[in-house]
């Protein structure tokens, strides 16, 4: 048998099954990211996958739809007065102050409603929709291992070789990305911990052209990529660092964010990491009987708010900011309903959140509709499909050719902005005070305006492009400094205005875009 109809023989086989060595996944490659841009070839994507079907209604709340909400889940809402507003018609699940923290500042988008049409409630067939990006039950591949599938039909023949000696991705735990899954291999290695990628011992087997033969020769070069590359790991995690205090070490997801800040900084080209959370399959005793704010979901909440909110962090102690974003989902989000568990029970739509400072801050999408009377087992409509997110995410962070994207999902996908200006570092605002800036610019739902003030009234104005006052959003005194006014524009029109920041020391005007 040819080593390649062998190899595609395997990967088919054992695409639910992936090889393991030694608690270490591979068949991957660290090459140029399916064709990406010269200046998108040093971006790094962090993926978080929340395992059991997220409650997104328990996470982001329509406070437009509260009172409907809390009618349809009285053993389990939580007071208004306690959720964390992000715009006065979305707030977040009183736990997550750390992704709170970041939205204030730029660098949290939420979207609303994602998920596919005619949902699937099975945890597994909906993950394998996940991470196919595909509705087709035959897809054996994944929305990222196709790309690479067009750009490398070699894989995994060669590699790694000395020009692409890095993985393309990691899986942070015992299993490899379906996401990365290719049709002659996956292109994900999985690791557990990157000071510790123990080296497999090795012998030889000469293929003799039998079956058997073919199978030794792929398994000795299997392990040989595992070496390599565990080597390679071992060495950037022990070369990188982390410098912020934010990460709980009782928190298993900072510390994997952690081990990825630090191979991220100690040189490791791979492009992309994948980490799980598990937990979310909460039928029964969601909250807390006493107090529904706390309980196993907000523990899980939590964790996930603290960790990323820590990385970023790192990220921007270590100026690794500007190259890294990330994305969290949930194979579907939860009913609309609480059972009598005081859980709640498969459903559809949920939230998605990207996360960074070059991604494009704000809400996107509309809040679910909360009627006062819903069908039983009712979930949240989708209203934007979860592979126009990731085209999304390819065409901007990535810089992928759009009809390129188009032919990696079994439909055209709509684009969205998600990605916005990159937030300046102090030093580079330091160089920029005499202008005002607006980021992300164009906007969906909401911006941050930052400008300096040398201790002075200042009132700032959104008028349409025509002139005609659109509101007012700040009309104050302020203290000497350079100062972050987050701006709300989900009650504008799309189209074009003007910022206009009126004060003592010079006034001073921006265009702003806002899409739909």
């Amino acid at each position: 048998m040819k080593r390649r109809s062998f190899i595609k023989n395997v990967s088919l086989a054992g695409a639910s099954m992936p090889f393991v060595l030694n608690n270490m996944n591979f068949q991957v490659v660290s090459q140029k990211l399916f064709g990406f841009s010269k200046s998108a070839e040093d971006r790094v994507l962090v993926i978080i996958r929340m395992n059991g079907g997220n409650d997104g209604l328990n996470m982001v709340f329509p406070i437009d739809g509260y009172d409907n909400l809390a009618n349809h889940r009285n053993n389990i809402i939580i007071p208004e007065n306690q959720l964390l507003s992000l715009t006065p018609d979305v707030a977040l699940h009183p736990t997550m102050t750390g992704l709170q923290g970041m939205y204030n500042v730029g660098k949290l988008s939420v979207i609303q409603n994602v998920g596919y049409p005619e949902q699937n409630r099975s945890h597994f067939r909906s993950m394998d929709i996940w991470n196919s990006g595909m509705m087709d039950p035959s897809a054996t591949t994944g929305w990222l291992g196709r790309p690479f599938d067009e750009a490398y039909p070699n894989f995994p023949s060669d590699y790694p070789n000395s020009t692409y000696e890095d993985p393309f991705a990691i899986s942070m735990g015992y299993e490899v990305s379906q996401t990365c899954q290719g049709l002659m291999g996956n292109f994900s290695m999985a690791i557990q911990d990157p000071f510790d990628t123990i080296s497999l011992g090795q012998s030889s087997v000469p293929n003799d052209g039998t079956y058997y033969g073919s199978h030794m020769e792929y398994i000795s070069t299997l392990i040989a990529q595992s070496n390599s590359y565990g080597s390679q790991i071992n060495d950037a995690a022990n070369a990188g660092n982390s410098l912020s205090t934010m990460y709980d070490p009782n928190n298993p997801l900072a510390t994997q964010l952690k081990y990825v800040a630090q191979m991220i900084s100690g040189g490791l080209q791979t492009k992309v990491y994948i980490l799980n959370i598990n937990g979310f399959d909460t039928h029964d005793s969601q909250v807390d009987l006493v107090n529904p704010a706390t309980g196993a979901h907000a523990d899980l909440l939590k964790t996930l708010s603290d960790a990323v909110a820590a990385f970023q962090d790192d990220l921007a102690l270590l100026g690794l900011e500007q190259r890294v974003a990330g994305m969290t989902y949930s194979e579907f989000g939860r009913q609309i309903k609480s059972n009598a568990s005081r859980g709640t029970d498969h459903g559809d739509a949920a939230p998605l959140m990207l996360f960074g400072s070059c991604i494009s801050s704000g809400i996107l999408g509309p809040n679910p509709v909360i009627d006062s009377q819903v069908a039983n087992q009712a979930g949240v409509p989708m209203q934007i499909d979860f592979r126009d997110v990731y085209a999304s995410i390819l065409k901007d962070w990535f810089e992928v050719d759009p009809t390129e994207i188009q032919t990696f999902f079994e439909q055209n996908v709509t684009f969205y902005p998600v990605l916005g200006a990159c937030n300046l570092s102090t030093e580079e605002l330091d160089k920029e005070k005499s202008n005002v800036l607006l980021y992300p610019n164009p906007a969906v739902t909401a911006t941050t305006l930052r400008f300096e003030s040398s201790g002075e009234r200042v009132r700032i104005e959104i008028t349409s492009i025509t002139g005609a006052q659109a509101y007012v959003v700040c009309d104050k005194d302020l203290k000497p400094g350079l100062h972050n006014v987050p701006i709300d524009l989900s009650d504008l029109a799309a189209g074009a205005y003007v910022v206009k920041v009126m004060k003592n020391s010079g006034n001073e005007n921006i265009t702003l875009t806002r899409l739909k």
